[in-house]
């Protein structure tokens, strides 16, 4: 099982993450939260990697706002994840995520998201040069930042059926990104891969999560 730790941005702000894996893994990924915190999808999301043998390392994004949060994924929830998600920076962000990456040392690095955390990846690969390899699941901001260019290797994942992604914002990443493999899921709407939502699909989580782990095993060498 994993350990609640915390970290240390190069800002000076302290923060709360959850830290899993063997401590002489060879491969380390961070892992990013959707807007519901580091809750239990994504401690659960951080130990399936980690019986992977990876080390992991999902930061606490919201903690610049208010420490601890963990939310659910009721109507309530979602609007008070929007809300808290609008008050943190980009910059911010993307700080806290560094300090994950040097949390987990001198091995080759990989970073994976899920919603938000689907975007944040991306910005993993663009706005970073720390990780070797970048997984994005159903990341709706994807496509406004999708002419950035990205540093390493870059992997995507969308549903059919995602009332909040639409098709089209996929072609335009598509156009904009040829080179990045993007995978779209038959029959699957937003949070496909959250067991702890009734968007779950498991088919296309088991494919995607596959397709993901075969694409560190490719890169984080």
């Amino acid at each position: 099982m994993g350990t609640a730790i915390n970290l240390t941005a190069a800002d000076g702000h302290t923060l709360g993450a959850w830290r899993a894996g063997p401590d002489d893994a060879k491969r380390g990924l961070v892992v990013v939260q959707e807007i519901f915190g580091v809750n239990h999808h994504i401690r659960n999301v951080c130990e399936r990697f980690a019986a992977q043998g990876f080390a992991v390392i999902a930061p606490a994004l919201f903690d610049r706002v208010r420490p601890g949060i963990e939310l659910g994924y009721t109507p309530q929830d979602i609007e008070e994840g929007r809300e808290l998600r609008a008050k943190v920076p980009d910059a911010a962000v993307m700080a806290d995520v560094e300090a994950a990456a040097r949390a987990l040392g001198a091995r080759p690095l990989g970073i994976v998201g899920y919603c938000w955390g689907g975007t944040v990846s991306w910005w993993g690969a663009t706005r970073t040069r720390l990780f070797k390899a970048a997984s994005c699941w159903y990341g709706g901001g994807i496509a406004g930042t999708r002419t950035e260019t990205p540093h390493c290797p870059v992997q995507m994942h969308f549903g059919d059926q995602d009332g909040s992604i639409p098709l089209s914002d996929v072609e335009a990443i598509r156009k904009a990104q040829p080179k990045v493999e993007i995978y779209v899921y038959d029959g699957a709407g937003h949070g496909f891969g959250c067991d702890d939502r009734g968007s779950f699909n498991k088919a296309a989580n088991d494919l995607a999560l596959k397709r993901t782990l075969t694409f560190f095993d490719a890169h984080l060498t």
